[in-house]
C-alpha cells in the first residue's frame, strides 16, 4: 500500500521537478498523470506500490551507400511510451523470480505516443496504457501469489529501494539538413572499391541516433536527458577462389557527426581495407586448433564483453535457467592476479575515442556510477539494476534496456587494465615459448574481429564464439608471420579465465550495439593485449555457392 508519507514526498520532489524544467510539457502531463492513477490504483483490493513512465523520443537518420550510389535515404521520429505498474511490495510484488521463471523478463505495456506533443491525447494514451499495465500486473500478481513457496533466491526483495533523482536537460537541435555532405561522403566511401573487380559488395552506411528520454515514477524520480550516437559503417565482401565470402568491416562511431574521421582518413583506411581483402582471398583456410594465441587490443575486449560482463549481469545470479558460474565466487580470484576489470558508465571519453557506454542515468533512473568487478584477478562486485541479489540489495546504475523492453542488469564502459605490462615484442616472445611447451609448431595472433556471443543457461553449452576475420599464424621456427581465414574463436569461461598468461601495453576499443535479455544496447569494451596459454578454434561454415559464372557487369562494359 502507498502511505500517505510516501506520497508527500513524491508530490514535494515533483515541484522541484517542474521548477526546474518548467518549459517541458511532455514531462509536467507525465508526472500530473502518475498523481491521479497512483491515487486509485493504490486503493485497489490489489493495490499497486509503484508506477513508472518512460519515454524515449527518437530521431533517427540513416544515409547507405553501395559502389559509389545512393541506395537509401531514411530519417524517423517516433515516441514510444513504457508504462510499468508493480502491484504488492518492494519484498514481493508481481515480478517475483521463482525457481520455474524462465530467463526473460516481464515485458512493459508499450504504445505510440503523438510526435506533436498534444496534451490530450498523451494524456489518454498514458491513462489506457496504465490500465493495461495494471491488469497485467495483477494477472501476474494472482499466478505468483500461487507459487511463493517456488522461490527462485530466499532472503531477497523483489524490488530495491532507491532514493529518487531530479535531472533535466535542455533538448538538442537535431537538423539533418545539415548533414547532407554525408551523401557525397558515402558515395566516395563505397566508390573506393569499384574499380577492384574482386570486390562482391562494398556498403557505407551512415547513422545518426537522438534519443531524447523521459523517466518519471511514483518515488519522486523525474529526469529527462539526451543521447546521441553516430557511426560510419563499411562492409566490403570478396570471395575466395573456393567459393567462400571474405568480409572486412570497419566501423567508426562518435557521439556527434563532427567528432568523426575526415573522409580523407578514412580513405587511408579503405585502401588498407583493400589491401588486405586482396591478401584475405588468398590465405589458407586454417584447420581446427588447440594451443597458445594473442589476442590483439580489438579482439581481447569483445572477449571479455562476451565471456565475462553477460556473466556478472546480477539478475542472472537469481535465475535458476541460468548457469551464474560466478554466484559465489565473489571475494575469490577468477583471472589472472594483475588483471582489474571495472563497469563504467560516467566515463564519455577514452582519449580522443567517445564511449558509446556513457549515460548519467540508466533506465530504471538510477544515476550511473563506476563499478570495480575485479580488483587484481579478485571478484567484487556485480553489474545491478533494482532486482537485488543476496549480498547486493541496490542498483548500481546498470539497470539498462532497449525501448519497449524492461530494463535489467546490463554492461555499459567495460574496462580491462594491467598492473603488469608487456611490450609487442616481448609478448610475441613469449607466446612462441609457451608453443614451444606446448610442442606447437605454431600460435595464433588474432588481428580484428566482427563481434561475437555467448550462451550463458545451463540447458545449452556454456560456451563463446567470438568471430576473427584477421589472423594469423605465428611460427615458432622464424617463418614469417602467414595470415589464414576460415575459423571461429570458440570455449568456455572458466578455462579460458584460467589460461591468461600476460597483457600488452597497447589497449584497444571496441564500440558496438550488445544485444540481451532486455534487446540492444549500445556499449564500449577496452582491453590491453592478451597472451593466452590455449585457446580453440573451429571452422566457420563454409560458403555453398563458387564463384561467380560471370564477371561484374562494369567491366564487360569497359573490355568492350
Amino acid at each position: 500500500m502507498i502511505t500517505t508519507r510516501k506520497i508527500g514526498i513524491f508530490a514535494t520532489l515533483l515541484l522541484t521537478a517542474v521548477t526546474v524544467k518548467a518549459g517541458d510539457s511532455l514531462q509536467s502531463i507525465l508526472q500530473n498523470e502518475l498523481q491521479r492513477e497512483l491515487s486509485v490504483l493504490s486503493k485497489q483490493s490489489l493495490p499497486a506500490y509503484y508506477i513508472q513512465y518512460r519515454v524515449d523520443d527518437i530521431k533517427n537518420y540513416s544515409i547507405a551507400a553501395s559502389f559509389g550510389s545512393l541506395t537509401d535515404e531514411d530519417s524517423d521520429n517516433s515516441s514510444l511510451l513504457n508504462v510499468e505498474v508493480r502491484i504488492g511490495d518492494y519484498t514481493k510484488d508481481n515480478t517475483h523470480i521463482t525457481k520455474l521463471s524462465d530467463e526473460r523478463p516481464s515485458i512493459p505495456v508499450t504504445l505510440a505516443l503523438p510526435i506533436e506533443k498534444n496534451k490530450e491525447a498523451i494524456e489518454i494514451a498514458l491513462w489506457q496504457a496504465t490500465h493495461y499495465a495494471y491488469r497485467k500486473a495483477a494477472d501476474e500478481f494472482n499466478n505468483i501469489q500461487s507459487g511463493m513457496l517456488n522461490d527462485a533466491e530466499e532472503g531477497t526483495a523483489d524490488f530495491s529501494k532507491e532514493t529518487p533523482n531530479v535531472y533535466y536537460e535542455a533538448p538538442l537541435d537535431f537538423n539533418k539538413e545539415k548533414l547532407s555532405y554525408m551523401r557525397e561522403r558515402m558515395k566516395n566511401i563505397s566508390g573506393f572499391f569499384t574499380s577492384t573487380p574482386e570486390i562482391q559488395s562494398a556498403d557505407a552506411r551512415f547513422s545518426y541516433v537522438y534519443q531524447r528520454k523521459y523517466f518519471a515514477n511514483t518515488e519522486g524520480t523525474d529526469i529527462v536527458q539526451n543521447n546521441t550516437y553516430c557511426q560510419i559503417q563499411v562492409v566490403v565482401v570478396s570471395k575466395a577462389e573456393d567459393g567462400n565470402y571474405v568480409p572486412l568491416v570497419k566501423t567508426y562511431s562518435a557521439f556527434n557527426p563532427d567528432s568523426l574521421p575526415s573522409e580523407a582518413t578514412i580513405m587511408q583506411d579503405m585502401q588498407q581495407m583493400l589491401n588486405l581483402l586482396k591478401q584475405l582471398r588468398n590465405a589458407p583456410v586454417a584447420d581446427a586448433y588447440s594451443g597458445p594465441a594473442i589476442l590483439s587490443p580489438d579482439a581481447a575486449a569483445v572477449f571479455f564483453h562476451e565471456i565475462f560482463g553477460h556473466r556478472i549481469e546480477g539478475q542472472r545470479m537469481k535465475n535458476n535457467f541460468d548457469s551464474q558460474i560466478f554466484k559465489n565466487k565473489v571475494g575469490s580470484r577468477i583471472i589472472n592476479k594483475h588483471l582489474t576489470v571495472v563497469s563504467d558508465p560516467t566515463m564519455k571519453n577514452l582519449g580522443k575515442l567517445d564511449m558509446f557506454g556513457y549515460y548519467k542515468y540508466d533506465d530504471q533512473g538510477i544515476k550511473a556510477s563506476r563499478v570495480e568487478l575485479v580488483k587484481d584477478g579478485v571478484l567484487k562486485d556485480f553489474l545491478m539494476s533494482r532486482t537485488p541479489i543476496k549480498g547486493f540489495e541496490h542498483s548500481n546504475g546498470h539497470g539498462r534496456s532497449q525501448t519497449g523492453l524492461s530494463p535489467v542488469s546490463r554492461q555499459s564502459n567495460l574496462i580491462i587494465t594491467s598492473n603488469q605490462v608487456h611490450s609487442k615484442e616481448k609478448l610475441r616472445k613469449m607466446l612462441i615459448a609457451e608453443c614451444k611447451k606446448q610442442n606447437k609448431t605454431f600460435g595464433y595472433y588474432f588481428d580484428q574481429v566482427i563481434g561475437g556471443f555467448t550462451l550463458t543457461n545451463r540447458f545449452t553449452p556454456n560456451v563463446f564464439n567470438v568471430s576473427p576475420v584477421v589472423v594469423y599464424r605465428v611460427y615458432v621456427d622464424g617463418r614469417p608471420d602467414e595470415l589464414v581465414r576460415g575459423i571461429n574463436f570458440i570455449g568456455t569461461p572458466l578455462a579460458i579465465f584460467e589460461g591468461i598468461l600476460a597483457a600488452g601495453d597497447q589497449y584497444g576499443v571496441f564500440t558496438g550495439y550488445c544485444g540481451a535479455e532486455s534487446g540492444s544496447i549500445p556499449v564500449t569494451a577496452s582491453a590491453p593485449s592478451l597472451l593466452i596459454k590455449k585457446i580453440e578454434t573451429q571452422k566457420k561454415p563454409e560458403g555453398l555457392n563458387t564463384k561467380p559464372i560471370l564477371p561484374r557487369p562494369d567491366f564487360i562494359k569497359e573490355n568492350k
